[in-house]
């Protein structure tokens, strides 16, 4: 697996190659979890859209929807990738996110209605793994990757 490293330099610990590979997963997931909802499982997000506000109108909020859900991807990654590259605050952005992912799915604060049950459980996946990005994170051979201030002032 290419790491972005060259054979000169350091190697990221494995687990931050772990949390990586968990967030691409969680993205995935998210994707994934979008598509269905909006195409395949029934009642389809598309369906509910154009008996409410008609096609254009459902057409037009599902183009939204694809436009916000793409920046947040995005984001996501970004912030990630920023976590692969060393960077604490990145770190603890995706700590964060992880942790509302996990209220908002276990603490009954999403508002998803859970039928069929097979789709609880797809649905649920891309906030177990954004959760469980978070562990090898703060495993000790990955907290060497972010540095302290005190070793950055030295």
């Amino acid at each position: 697996m290419n790491t972005g490293h060259s054979g000169a330099g350091p190697r990221r610990p494995r687990q931050i190659e772990a949390a990586w590979a968990l967030t691409l997963a969680a993205v995935a997931a998210e994707v994934l979890v979008w598509v269905l909802g909006v195409f395949v499982v029934a009642p389809t997000g598309l369906d509910e859209m154009t008996e409410y506000s008609g096609r254009s109108g459902a057409i037009t909020q599902l183009a939204w929807s694809a436009g916000v859900l793409t920046v947040l991807m995005a984001c996501w990654l970004a912030v990630a990738a920023r976590m692969r590259a060393g960077h604490g605050w990145a770190r603890a952005v995706l700590t964060v996110v992880g942790a509302v992912f996990l209220l908002l799915r276990f603490g009954g604060l999403g508002m998803d209605a859970i039928d069929p049950a097979w789709w609880a459980v797809v649905n649920a996946l891309p906030d177990l793994l954004a959760a469980a990005a978070v562990v090898p994170m703060y495993l000790p051979e990955a907290r060497a990757h972010f540095p302290s201030r005190a070793r950055r002032a030295a």
